[in-house]
């Protein structure tokens, strides 16, 4: 099982202090699953033009292919003027509809207030069901509160990051017996 961690803003760095954190706790309760953390800050990514993700080259190419051969992603993303950042909606743009068909994602939302709450449910949801994810209905909302010097300091957090991690693999293994046993009853 391949799990990808993405880090979706190429700004500040509490959304990749949550991300660096979960991919830690995932490979300490899952040695044996391969796993990759993309930091968008660390890439070069082209914006979308409409050509199929295959066509690209270079950080784009290696990007969006790393991703779509994930069984599972986790989406770390902070939120910025109510909304998610433009890198990270441009990586969906830059995948095919169907991208996440078969794959479980789960979301990590860093927010300097409470007040970003719902933006999860009012537009990362929605494109992620469009796009035919398995989402993890649980995500972790992290606050400026919750980190001190670019770490997180609140327990809760910690607990709602490894229940996050526990979630996805369930789920991703779960998904993937029902698939099989689906497939096998085909007589082909």
């Amino acid at each position: 099982m391949k799990v990808v961690g993405l880090s979706g803003s190429k700004v500040g760095s509490k959304t990749r202090t949550a991300m660096n954190y979960t991919i830690t706790k995932l490979q300490e309760k899952y040695p044996e699953m391969e796993t990759e953390l993309i930091d968008l800050a660390d890439y070069d990514i082209q914006f979308s033009d409409g050509r199929n993700y295959l066509d690209y080259e270079g950080d784009t190419g290696y990007v969006t292919k790393t991703i779509m051969e994930a069984d599972a992603v986790i989406i770390g993303t902070p939120i910025f003027q109510a909304s998610i950042p433009a890198t990270l909606k441009n990586i969906f743009d830059l995948l095919p509809i169907n991208a996440f068909q078969d794959k479980v994602v789960s979301m990590l939302v860093t927010a300097g207030s409470a007040k970003h709450f719902l933006i999860v449910e009012q537009q990362l949801k929605p494109i992620l069901g469009y796009m035919k994810a398995q989402i993890v209905q649980t995500y972790v909302f992290i606050e400026e509160s919750d980190f001190y010097r670019k770490e997180i300091t609140n327990d809760d957090v910690h607990f709602r990051i490894e229940r996050l991690v526990e979630d996805t693999v369930v789920l991703t293994e779960t998904y993937t017996k029902i698939r099989e046993a689906k497939e096998a009853e085909y007589d082909f």
